[in-house]
């Protein structure tokens, strides 16, 4: 009685237990990106200090439990959704007269194509830490890409650290504030405008 007792009890459950070691490797990678979308809306929503744990996990459909078990304080989750990659091209190949508005056009369909980095840019505005993680990102993605264009590789990230500013100074009026004027400029002519700028940066002689 007894063995049948665990054969009809127990055997389920070890089943079950194994189909878990299966799966869980997938539902934890589709746990984390859940928890990752949430956490970039929620940021991006409302900043760094006002969104919490509790409520990137309600939109993620998770316990906050769950949150803490993959990333372990709010820090380190916003670290994790904090990175992105500006797919940055290669400049080299392009005359070097039209790498400037090579840059620009590109810069400008990532802000549009994608949510992520104006979600981080509306949550820069109001809190250093983000603001940290932003500069960091164009520091450690732009600055190599400027420094394979110059002549004189030291003034690199000056000219990366200008075009930066001109890249999140438009984005911050045409995503973020929303003023009418450059929300209203067509791509190609917001590009015509910030080409030339981008040119004379990494051109310029000093």
């Amino acid at each position: 009685m007894k063995i049948v007792w665990y054969v009809n009890t127990c055997w389920p459950i070890l089943v079950d237990m194994k189909r878990e070691e299966k799966t869980s490797p997938r539902r934890s990678d589709a746990t984390k990106a859940a928890i990752l979308a949430a956490a970039r809306e929620r940021f991006g929503a409302e900043g760094y200090d006002r969104a919490t744990i509790r409520a990137i996990a309600a939109d993620a459909a998770i316990d906050p439990a769950m949150v803490m078990r993959y990333y372990g304080s709010k820090e380190k989750l916003f670290a994790a959704a904090a990175e992105f990659d500006l797919r940055l091209p290669d400049l080299t190949v392009l005359p070097r007269g039209g790498a400037g508005k090579a840059l620009a056009k590109h810069l400008l369909e990532r802000w549009e194509n994608d949510d992520t980095l104006k979600a981080l840019l509306r949550a820069a505005v109001t809190n250093e830490a983000v603001a940290a993680r932003m500069q960091a990102i164009f520091a450690a993605q732009l600055v190599p890409t400027i420094a394979s264009l110059c002549d004189d590789s030291a003034t690199a990230g000056t000219r990366a650290g200008l075009i930066a500013s001109q890249a999140l100074g438009l984005a911050l009026c045409r995503y973020v504030l929303r003023l009418p004027p450059v929300v209203a400029m067509e791509r190609a002519e917001v590009i015509g405008w910030l080409g030339p700028t981008f040119q004379r940066y990494l051109t310029v002689k000093r």
